[in-house]
């Protein structure tokens, strides 16, 4: 079942000018509109959160929001600069969400996200990192996924706060109390539903078809069937001439997984070509599969490094075949290297000089590829007392850079996320525990050794001035090894008095 993000961007003119003006944009607290004309009038085309809050809104004449407000600073609209703005905003999404993008005019984007969302640890997960990775830059926007571009719209600006998950073959009851604007239809259409008493989509979901269509025109039928999502309305996607492409048209319709993946060979083959010509290698391709029903289904894969070599790409492609649904058939086969890098290629080493060394790279493609490359990862060294703050992520082919953990006391093989209280026995309040009891099972120590104290990074802030751990390493009855700590503060740190928690386990 298809997926469609819808982006809302609702302060999209003010937010992009603030970015354009950068040092000289007025105060995000200054009451701001953007002035534009419709016919000879001047009416208020965007208002900042402030104006808004104040009473003025999109479409009021000047006049009036200048009587309303005098102070209010003005600033001429430019559309023309928005859009622009707005289709490259859909190449930054292209690049790092999804294989099918398209600006939606004037303050949206929406984003096919079939089958691409484990990429990016889940809906939910993909939809708050994208809202607040654009906050981070200083625009405010709310997202939605649903089963049709038409229920990510409506539940996008109706129902994100800032982003809303519409489960699979939810989206007929979460739509239905919205109000009408959701269905993107006419202005005039709209006044003619509230003037014969319609408030919300259910209320029109709910009458016979026939007569809304005979009286308000076929496009409010369309919209209807289209937000529900029983006829398609696919995602023309966004593509930038400056990227290498290649294509293939069928005189036939095709569908068979042997053909498609001898196809895809063939357009490997020619994209390689292309970006061997340009100095580059792929580290992101996006293939498009255009249906005869007009509809898309898309492949995205991965690279860890740039890569033009055609056996590993055309091997990381026809390992994702299988997720094509080809319908009736497909008539157009579209390859992009949606995102290309320099490749500068190296001169093998021969055996008889230096040890050859592994290539892993094609194995972590395989992986990074399944899983989603945020999960695959290698722990690198952080220079840090705290155990926690000891260790960071890097990406599995990083280089090494030779850091290594320092100390005499060894460390576990398993660091838990969060210290996990337990209960403890101890003989005396600086011995080790005799015993201790996780998650429900009392285990007795038949070996310890420690303590180890550990304080905390005063310079970092002033509440761990005062912190102490105190960390032993003791082994079960069972020959199962623990890492746990007392915890203290400033009036016990002589002591060691406190809580106790299980913090990692020993291979």
């Amino acid at each position: 079942m298809p997926r469609v993000v819808s982006l809302f961007l609702p302060g999209w003119p003010i937010d992009r000018l603030r970015r354009t003006l950068g040092p000289a944009a007025p105060p995000p607290d200054r009451q701001l509109i953007l002035v534009g004309r419709e016919g000879s009038r001047r009416i208020v085309t965007a208002v900042s959160r402030p104006a808004e809050q104040a009473g003025l809104r999109v479409g009021m004449p000047l006049t009036k929001a200048h009587a309303l407000r005098p102070d209010i600073l003005t600033m001429p609209a430019d559309p023309a600069a928005d859009a622009a703005a707005l289709q490259r905003l859909a190449l930054w999404a292209l690049q790092h969400y999804a294989p099918i993008v398209a600006p939606d005019p004037p303050d949206g984007l929406v984003i096919d996200t079939t089958g691409a969302d484990h990429l990016h640890g889940g809906e939910a997960q993909m939809l708050t990192g994208l809202v607040n990775r654009l906050s981070a830059s200083g625009i405010f926007a709310r997202a939605a996924v649903a089963d049709s571009w038409g229920a990510a719209h409506a539940a996008a600006r109706f129902l994100a706060d800032p982003v809303r998950v519409l489960p699979h073959g939810g989206s007929r009851a979460a739509i239905s109390p919205l109000p009408i604007p959701g269905l993107r239809i006419a202005p005039e259409t709209v006044a003619g539903l509230h003037g014969l008493g319609f408030a919300t989509i259910g209320d029109v979901l709910a009458v016979p078809r026939a007569p809304l269509v005979l009286r308000f025109g076929a496009a409010l039928g369309r919209r209807l069937d289209q937000v529900l999502g029983t006829i398609s309305e696919p995602v023309d996607p966004l593509r930038d001439p400056e990227l290498a492409t290649v294509r293939k048209v069928f005189g036939e319709p095709i569908g068979a997984p042997e053909t498609i993946a001898r196809y895809t060979t063939a357009l490997v083959h020619d994209l390689c070509h292309t970006l061997e010509k340009r100095g580059l290698g792929a580290r992101r391709l996006d293939l498009l599969f255009h249906r005869v029903d007009n509809s898309l289904q898309a492949i995205r894969v991965g690279t860890a490094q740039p890569v033009r070599d055609q056996k590993r790409l055309v091997r990381l492609l026809c390992d994702r075949i299988e997720t094509i649904d080809p319908g009736f058939g497909i008539e157009i086969m579209d390859l992009t290297a949606t995102l290309a890098e320099p490749l500068v290629l190296q001169q093998a080493v021969s055996s008889l000089i230096a040890e050859e060394k592994a290539d892993i790279a094609g194995l972590v493609d395989v992986i990074a590829n399944r899983i989603g490359a945020r999960r695959l990862y290698r722990i690198a060294p952080v220079e840090s007392d705290v155990p926690e703050r000891s260790i960071q992520r890097i990406p599995p082919l990083a280089p090494d850079d030779g850091a290594t953990w320092q100390g005499r006391w060894p460390r576990p093989a398993r660091l838990l996320a969060r210290p996990e209280p337990i209960d403890v026995m101890a003989l005396l309040p600086d011995h080790p525990p005799a015993s201790f009891t996780w998650r429900g099972v009392r285990r007795r120590v038949r070996h310890a050794d420690g303590p180890e104290r550990i304080f905390g990074e005063w310079w970092t802030r002033d509440a761990e001035r005062a912190a102490v751990r105190d960390y032993f390493q003791v082994e079960d009855e069972t020959g199962a090894r623990f890492w746990l700590y007392r915890s203290a503060d400033e009036t016990q740190a002589a002591s060691g008095l406190g809580r106790w928690f299980l913090h990692g386990l020993f291979a």
